[in-house]
């Protein structure tokens, strides 16, 4: 049904694309920037994230035909990614990881920060990308599915953009405990989904 659908794709999306957690890394990327200007690089950044999600959303199923690969073997494969991504977040490596990509780029004075580090890897990384794909391949080409999909794409974006606009706010309202307590229970919750895309994966594999 439509309404699972668009639960399953937000709760996944904004596990994966987790907007709270990607505070941290974008108060390190703009730091010493004017306030219009981090204004400028949080739209900028969701926008960019935006079209690479809805390019995977619409455009991952032709790709995996023209590569040959069938979505058992992406589920699957997809799945492991996912759950590499969880486990990451629940042993309280991805915030690390995350904020030494954003280091690095302000170290190599990347000219457009919005495009990178921020909206790839940080927000539209392979994680995302790969639960964009499977959530897709899940509609069965349906348009209104796809169309919900595009609209959850939408609400994240709208989410980690709000999430940039209130980044110090949000900062020290969790501080860094409450920040770390919820990126594991939230990598429990995306190791649960990561591991269904991989049983699905299996049972149409074996079905074939």
């Amino acid at each position: 049904m439509p309404i699972e659908f668009v639960v399953s794709a937000l709760v996944t999306l904004l596990v994966v694309v987790d907007p709270i957690g990607l505070v941290p890394s974008f108060i390190a990327i703009t730091q010493g920037l004017p306030p219009k200007s981090r204004r400028s690089v949080a739209l900028r950044a969701c926008f960019i994230a935006f079209l690479i999600l809805a390019g995977a959303t619409l455009a991952g199923d032709w790709l995996l035909r023209m590569l040959s690969i069938g979505l058992p073997a992406f589920r699957i494969a997809g799945g492991l990614l996912l759950f590499s991504i969880a486990s990451e977040m629940v042993f309280g490596v991805r915030v690390e990881r995350q904020t030494e990509t954003a280091e690095n780029a302000v170290e190599e004075h990347v000219s457009n920060i919005a495009a990178f580090p921020l909206a790839i890897p940080l927000m539209a990384g392979p994680g995302a990308i790969t639960a964009c794909v499977l959530l897709a391949s899940r509609s069965g080409g349906d348009p209104l599915h796809l169309g919900l999909l595009l609209g959850v794409i939408v609400l994240v974006m709208a989410l980690c953009f709000t999430a940039f606009e209130t980044a110090n706010r949000i900062a020290r309202f969790l501080g860094t405990t409450a920040t770390s307590v919820a990126s594991r229970i939230l990598g429990v919750l995306l190791a649960a989904l990561a591991v269904q895309f991989v049983i699905d994966g299996v049972k149409v594999a074996m079905a074939g």
